[in-house]
């Protein structure tokens, strides 16, 4: 209800145009109910003191338009009681009910205006639950305006750093070896499709089908690892290989350990660990080759019968999709040639130089590594899964979480990758506790386990065997445990989500950057 003059203004303008009505308006307002109303919601609220912090402002609007429709009514019927005049003094009364009138419910003396205890927006109690997207919008613009200075004062001091060999060179064509060995990985899956076809009629023993499995996993796995260190290859190729190689590792394992189990379920006459209405106990068990391609190719790690699927592919949508790929693709690009190439090769071995040219380095390198990290993330978990989710019809696209809210180092690794983390909460976790282990050590297995695939992804294209990955992620150990000390005690979910992004952000990827990039160049140097 919008107000356009003050209550006082008014009250002196109708008194000098009718002067005849002036008792019958101090009538009015003496039996207008608004005291009596304010003074019962007054009670009220002494009454109730919880409400009166919870109450919105809402509220205290509809009770004002209360107040005042009852005014109305209480003025209009002493009105029509009491005036008898001309057409002009009928006129004069309508608009003292239609504009006045309502006005005059707003009179300072009968309306409070603070009748609830409220906190201020940005205070620490009432900070979260306000919407602070104008203030969101003011950060993106500010960052864009903040970096696009960056860029310009970068491109006018050194000039354009990409060189034309960044996406294609010369040296991409000797990695012929590791395409070759790409495009043979898919044999794996196919033979252990062959051994569970064999393990179903029941032609070989158990015993036989878990050794063949592990062979073939295990040779799934070691195959890359040695063409890429006999080949002296691209890194960026030789992390790409080994990227599919661990994919492909981590699908088979999935794939032999629940045929496995639904062969248990099958076999077994007692069914008290098997959930009633579980896929286990509803499908059949049977070993399809096309169940098995969908599998590979679908973005899952975990192997089931069937998948939750979509109607139809989005062909508009995937376009854009994959416009948007390329788009954040050159970003990175260009923020690893433009940015993080130049500091990096003006820097010293973090260990070996001055500790505070070292800090000066790594927190120069923080920031283009944080935004090439977080492009790369939207670009596979996001964009790129999406995409391929799209084509395949596959419905659950639940590929990460809010990770970045998390309050723990630990809510952050079940967040982050949502496939990994299933993946590992079916095949490690669980099956450490079904065999007695503690929760603590199933838990520091599970980051074994990535650990070594963190150094495998990137030891083995660099061929530098210093476990700094490894150390990396076992690191991740005592922050979890910091970290939930902190906020069992605390309970403050600001101090861990800082200690997150700092311990990744700030610290860890440009320090992981540094490290492999001297023990690259130092194995270089010492080989020519």
């Amino acid at each position: 209800m919008v107000i356009s003059d003050s209550p006082e203004d008014v009250g002196v303008a109708d008194t000098a145009t009718s002067p005849r009505t002036e008792p019958d308006l101090k009538n009015t307002l003496r039996r207008r109910p608004i005291a009596t109303v304010v003074e019962g919601e007054a009670e009220s609220d002494s009454k109730d003191g919880n409400s009166l912090v919870t109450d919105s402002t809402s509220s205290e609007d509809t009770v004002l338009a209360k107040i005042s429709g009852e005014d109305n009514k209480a003025r209009t019927e002493a009105s029509v009681d009491s005036v008898h005049g001309s057409g002009e003094e009928k006129k004069q009364t309508g608009e003292d009910r239609g504009g006045s009138g309502v006005k005059f419910a707003y009179r300072p003396s009968e309306i409070p205006a603070h009748r609830r205890i409220k906190e201020s927006p940005l205070s620490s109690d009432a900070i979260f639950r306000q919407s602070h997207a104008g203030l969101f919008n003011l950060c993106i613009v500010v960052l864009v305006a903040v970096n696009s200075r960056l860029i310009i004062e970068n491109l006018m001091k050194y000039g354009w750093l990409i060189k034309t060999g960044f996406w294609f060179s010369s040296r991409s064509l000797r990695d012929w070896p590791l395409l070759m060995c790409c495009l043979t990985l898919p044999i794996f899956p196919l033979a252990a499709f062959l051994v569970e076809k064999l393990a179903l009629q029941k032609r070989i023993k158990e015993s036989v089908v878990v050794s063949l499995h592990i062979t073939i996993t295990t040779t799934a796995l070691l195959y890359p690892v040695l063409v890429i260190l006999r080949c002296d290859s691209a890194v960026l190729s030789g992390v790409t290989l080994m990227l599919f190689a661990c994919i492909v590792w981590l699908k088979l394992v999935s794939y032999v350990h629940t045929n496995y189990d639904m062969r248990m379920v099958a076999t077994s006459v007692d069914k008290v660990d098997v959930v009633p209405g579980s896929p286990s106990m509803d499908c059949s068990h049977d070993i399809s080759l096309k169940s098995l391609t969908y599998f590979m190719v679908a973005p899952t790690l975990c192997y089931q019968t069937s998948y939750p699927r979509t109607p139809c592919v989005r062909k508009s949508w995937v376009s854009r999709q994959f416009v948007k790929l390329i788009i954040f693709t050159g970003v990175m690009g260009f923020m690893i040639e433009q940015y993080i190439n130049p500091i990096i090769k003006n820097s010293q071995h973090p260990l070996k130089g001055n500790l505070l040219y070292a800090i000066e380095r790594v927190l120069k390198l923080s920031l283009p590594c944080l935004y090439v990290w977080l492009c790369m993330f939207y670009c596979f978990f996001h964009l790129w899964l999406n995409i391929l989710a799209e084509l395949l019809c596959f419905g659950d696209r639940e590929f990460y979480k809010d990770w970045w809210n998390a309050k723990t180092v630990e809510e952050y690794w079940r967040l982050w990758n949502m496939p990994v983390h299933k993946w590992m909460v079916r095949h490690i976790y669980f099956p450490c506790l079904r065999h007695g282990i503690p929760k603590g050590v199933a838990v520091v297995i599970a980051f074994l386990v990535s650990a070594v695939f963190h150094e495998l992804c990137i030891a083995v294209p660099c061929h530098i065997f210093k476990w700094w990955a490894f150390m990396g992620i076992m690191f991740q150990v005592p922050l979890v445990l910091i970290t939930n000390y902190l906020w069992d005690k605390f309970q403050n979910s600001m101090v861990g989500n800082m200690i997150f992004w700092f311990s990744f952000c700030i610290l860890g990827q440009p320090m992981m950057v540094l490290l492999y990039y001297h023990d690259l160049m130092n194995r270089k140097g010492a080989n020519w």
